[in-house]
């Protein structure tokens, strides 16, 4: 008797070892119910109102947010987003630094079915549940007609482009061009990378090769009040188009340095982006793709 009860314990042992490590397992698969936000950069006034409709909509529905910023740095990018999938968040809400190379990156979160977003920028592969941006070929198109209207027909333009593959490049580049290639003069056009120093530099050197341009549109607010920069010491008088609507470019807008700018609403890209995530989450249906309405800002 002795024995059988002896022989009973060690099977009872056995069982709850194997439970307890059953039980281990699943808890290491849960994910945190965190959402991780890589963002491109927040050395941009920008991504910075991005992210703080992002943080501010969390709050507001009690959701946990866990941010990273790239740096303008695709590499560092994949990264931080291999870093936050690791972390066992449940959803990715990505602004691309590169929409090619961060395509990597919306595979691997595909492949751990985590949920991804995109907020401004699209990734050019993987499964994205939804994007969310402005018109950013409308805008484009926007610009170029602004010129034209008060330029001009037949005016020569320069063109302050942004980060190459970036999404929003080539389809602020793309819409600009469906309008001007039909009724402006590209004098010049070159990358500048969304960057206010690098605006300036390349916009100096544009005036100084193209002393007869008469407008500039740039991708970006950033770049554009670099073009102000060096129009001004140029002593030239420059009409300068920039996209984003930023605080700044609309101050400059308002103090007459700034002819427009093609106003998007990161703030609300960053809400709806938490508000689509929520969904999401919960197991809704959302749409694909969910416009943010653009308008122009001048005096």
């Amino acid at each position: 008797m002795r024995k059988i009860f002896l022989l009973l314990a060690m099977a009872l042992m056995v069982i709850g070892l194997v439970a307890g490590c059953g039980k281990s397992s699943d808890s290491g698969d849960k994910k945190s119910g965190t959402i991780g936000f890589s963002v491109s950069t927040q050395n941009n006034p920008f991504f910075v109102s991005l992210k703080n409709g992002i943080e501010e909509e969390a709050k507001a529905l009690g959701l946990k947010v866990k941010i990273v910023d790239a740096q303008n740095d695709p590499a560092k990018q994949a990264n931080d987003i291999s870093d936050l999938l690791e972390s066992g968040v449940s959803l990715l809400i990505i602004n691309p630094v590169d929409s090619a190379a961060i395509s990597t990156s919306a595979e691997m979160a595909n492949n751990k079915n985590i949920p991804v977003i995109t907020v401004d920028r699209s990734a050019d592969k993987g499964k994205v549940v939804a994007h969310i941006a402005s018109d950013n070929v409308k805008g484009g198109e926007m610009a170029a007609q602004l010129i034209i209207d008060k330029v001009g027909n037949g005016a020569k333009v320069g063109e302050l482009e942004g980060i190459p593959g970036a999404s929003a490049t080539r389809e602020r580049g793309q819409g600009f061009h469906n309008v001007a290639d039909k009724a402006l003069t590209i004098a010049s056009k070159q990358s500048a990378d969304f960057d206010r120093t690098k605006g300036l530099n390349v916009a100096s050197n544009m005036l100084q090769a193209n002393p007869d341009i008469q407008a500039i549109f740039a991708h970006n607010d950033e770049m554009a009040l670099g073009a102000i920069q060096a129009a001004k010491s140029a002593g030239k008088n420059v009409f300068i188009v920039g996209f984003d609507g930023t605080a700044d470019a609309e101050k400059a807008v308002q103090d007459g340095t700034l002819a427009a700018t093609i106003a998007q609403q990161p703030e609300l890209m960053g809400k709806i982006a938490v508000d689509t995530a929520a969904k999401v989450v919960k197991g809704e249906t959302v749409e694909a793709k969910i416009p943010v309405e653009l308008k122009v800002v001048t005096k």
